[in-house]
């Protein structure tokens, strides 16, 4: 592995050398978007880039800026055109607006019966107990398999998306170990679920990746099994955060919680406002295919390129008041579900959960609020923004 790929695993700067500001780097993403909105990072091998304008240039230019950066691996993630167009058209039948919303009833059913049995102690482990295994409940049956693996696939999904625990080369190694490792089970897990359906296909997500066609020709077994991991990882992850980053800022604004609470109607908006403000993914990487000029400097074609969408959502020539949480901002064209032809592929579904969700706890609860003396600790990883748990106290609705 070259020292270009390393580096960029790595919590990306200096700027971010404490857990109070992984906890909320929002002030070091806005002194960086003024001060040097394209920069070289000399010891990560990379450039940062952050201003909305050119985030969204890299991200809606797939020619200039290739998602390819690990062509051993093609998953819809690391993918250009056009094969990226035909395998996301067709994941996009399982995907339609009719068929998400249809899910909502049995979203709201797993959203209760995770949240009811602690009503009554008036606290939840908000991570581990509701925003962790809803998603992958969700995206489990979707796919075709047993719930009762969820607890496995949440372990394991989390492991693909960990960063190191420090700069060491120990570190690195231990979480490269980690990884493959987990690749490696999830990868026989889906291998044994794609055997099982081509002797019995069902109404689920492999099933009809097994029948599809792209140009007259079936996709293997390899590219089902590693779309189900991305699937896995992207509805796991992502929802997870989003959900928690959610809470934790009507925590930690309680006059906003009692706005939301009394106007559920904004709750929609509040969730798009959290994609902004607290988005789950705070970068995304790419490399030059070609030389590139980007505000006067020269990005050199097999470079890699980051782009902080956590900095572009707080830029405020495109966000007005883009400091303040704003519940009903209209228009909100936040990219923290990413932009371009890899807007995420499960945005619909996570807004879907992230709503239902919110409509749960305020209906059922007041006053929340971050456990007295609980110390949050972030994830550690350069593109994922969230907490590793979130202890909620609560007043239940009775």
């Amino acid at each position: 592995m070259n020292q270009t790929t390393k580096y960029a695993n790595y919590i990306p700067m200096r700027e971010l050398n404490t857990v109070d500001k992984q906890l909320y780097p929002f002030d070091a993403y806005n002194e960086l978007l003024e001060q040097t909105p394209v920069r070289y990072d000399e010891n990560r091998k990379c450039w940062d880039v952050f201003r909305y304008e050119d985030v969204q240039y890299v991200l809606k230019n797939p020619k200039l800026f290739s998602s390819q950066r690990n062509r051993s691996n093609q998953s819809l993630l690391y993918m250009d055109p056009p094969k990226h167009k035909q395998l996301r058209d067709l994941v996009n039948q399982a995907f339609t607006p009719k068929k998400i919303e249809q899910l909502a009833p049995h979203i709201r059913e797993i959203a209760e019966d995770l949240l009811d049995p602690h009503l009554a102690n008036g606290r939840i482990d908000l991570v581990h107990e509701l925003a962790g295994p809803l998603p992958v409940i969700v995206i489990a049956e979707l796919i075709g398999v047993p719930t009762t693996d969820r607890h496995t696939f949440k372990h394991l999904s989390d492991l693909l998306v960990k960063g190191a625990r420090d700069d060491s080369e120990e570190a690195f190694q231990e979480l490269m170990d980690e990884k493959a490792q987990a690749h490696e089970e999830l990868e026989q897990y889906f291998t044994n679920i794609v055997n099982e359906r081509r002797q019995a296909l069902q109404d689920d997500l492999v099933s009809l990746l097994i029948e599809a066609e792209i140009e007259g020709q079936k996709l293997s077994d390899l590219e089902i099994v590693r779309f189900c991991i991305l699937l896995l990882v992207a509805g796991n992850e992502t929802t997870t955060n989003l959900i928690t980053n959610a809470v934790r800022i009507l925590c930690e604004q309680p006059e906003l919680q009692q706005r939301i609470a009394g106007q559920p109607t904004l709750i929609p908006t509040t969730v798009e406002e959290t994609l902004r403000y607290y988005p789950p993914i705070v970068a995304i990487g790419r490399v030059a295919s070609e030389d590139v000029v980007l505000q006067g400097q020269t990005i050199q074609a097999g470079q890699q390129v980051i782009s902080w969408v956590g900095a572009a959502n707080r830029d405020e020539r495109k966000f007005a008041q883009s400091e303040q949480f704003v519940p009903d901002r209209k228009p909100n064209q936040h990219m923290g579900f990413g932009f371009g032809i890899h807007f995420c592929l499960g945005a619909p579904l996570a807004r879907l959960e992230g709503r239902i969700v919110l409509e749960t706890l305020l209906a059922k609860m007041r006053n929340m609020k971050l456990e007295a003396g609980a110390e949050l600790q972030p994830i550690q990883s350069a593109f994922v923004f969230g907490v590793r748990e979130y202890p909620l106290g609560f007043d239940a609705i009775r």
